[in-house]
């Protein structure tokens, strides 16, 4: 009976001890594995953080959003080619830096997702900044603008106060629509609030032409653009001397891309040192708009140059 029960003893012995060895392969495997699942995970992270990281010393394109009915910024020409004053400058900078243009026209109610998913690099047509510079990292502002008021003619609407019980348009998404809808300090929502409606469009080009047709009373629009449609349409619009407001323009990049913001701007002066910003300004009629300017040093340059010239003329 004794060595019945040692036998038993010793038998259950073996048993927990097979049990034990077993217990711990089984935890020492899922311990293995788990340092190679969190191996691989971080591997494939910092694979993931390396592709979103842009080396512009690689980049070769250059990818502009902007709103192909928006002249004299950025439209179609008589050629079915896209043009305007923002297209040439964007060109201007590709030339130098050995980029290709890409030209994207955009639904500009889209321009956030085209700008964030990466489909573009740049948001670079008549882009207000004003009200918007925690949302994206902008270039140097390079055209003064303002928020106009036009209307027809013959339409007895001479001030802001006769808009009253007016039908308004406005393109969708624009800063004259923010500034209409702020009550921030120098909004215009109670203004809006005069208004009969509000009505807004895709585009200006269709705005215009219901104000042409006498469908919209007055059109709250940029004063270049307004110009530029005036010009191209001929007599029977003018546009209010009493603005909305004035802000500036400039080149929208996804918030954080300062290396990219950077190498821009740095271009942009060189082309204002060089004279291309003044000459586009003159051949799109804004010169009284835009800011960017030569640098002193250029400038100084430029009068040694000229002087330089005439002491030779008079040898």
């Amino acid at each position: 009976m004794k060595k019945k029960t040692v036998s038993i003893m010793v038998a259950a012995t073996m048993a927990l001890s097979l049990f034990a060895g077993c217990g711990s392969s089984k935890d020492t495997a899922t311990e293995d594995t788990s340092k190679t699942e969190s191996t691989e995970t971080t591997d494939e992270s910092s694979e993931n953080a390396s592709a979103e990281t842009t080396d512009e010393s690689s980049r070769t394109t250059f990818t502009v959003g902007f709103d192909a009915e928006y002249p004299p910024y950025g439209y179609m020409d008589d050629d079915g080619e896209y043009t305007g004053f923002d297209l040439e400058l964007a060109q201007a900078v590709c030339d130098k830096e050995g980029w290709k243009l890409v030209k994207k026209p955009i639904n500009w109610d889209s321009k956030d997702m085209e700008l964030n998913s990466g489909s573009i690099d740049c948001i670079w047509n008549g882009f207000t900044m004003n009200g918007r510079e925690d949302d994206y990292t902008f270039s140097v502002p390079y055209v003064d603008n303002s928020q106009v008021i036009v209307v027809a003619e013959n339409s007895g609407i001479e001030q802001l106060g006769d808009l009253a019980g007016k039908t308004v348009g406005v393109q969708a998404a624009s800063a004259a629509l923010d500034l209409l809808q702020s009550e921030d300090e120098g909004g215009q929502k109670a203004l809006a609030d005069t208004f009969g409606s509000l009505n807004e469009f895709a585009d200006y080009n269709t705005a215009f032409t219901e104000l042409q047709a006498g469908a919209l009373d007055a059109l709250a629009i940029d004063v270049g653009v307004a110009k530029y449609q005036l010009n191209s349409r001929g007599e029977g619009f003018k546009i209010l001397d009493e603005t909305l407001n004035t802000e500036q323009y400039a080149i929208g990049f996804k918030k954080g891309n300062d290396e990219l913001c950077d190498i821009v701007n740095a271009d942009l002066q060189k082309l204002a040192d060089d004279g291309t910003v003044a000459e586009l300004a003159e051949k799109y009629e804004i010169s009284d708009m835009v800011t960017l300017k030569a640098s002193d040093d250029a400038s100084k340059d430029d009068t040694k140059d000229e002087a330089e010239a005439d002491t030779a003329e008079e040898k």
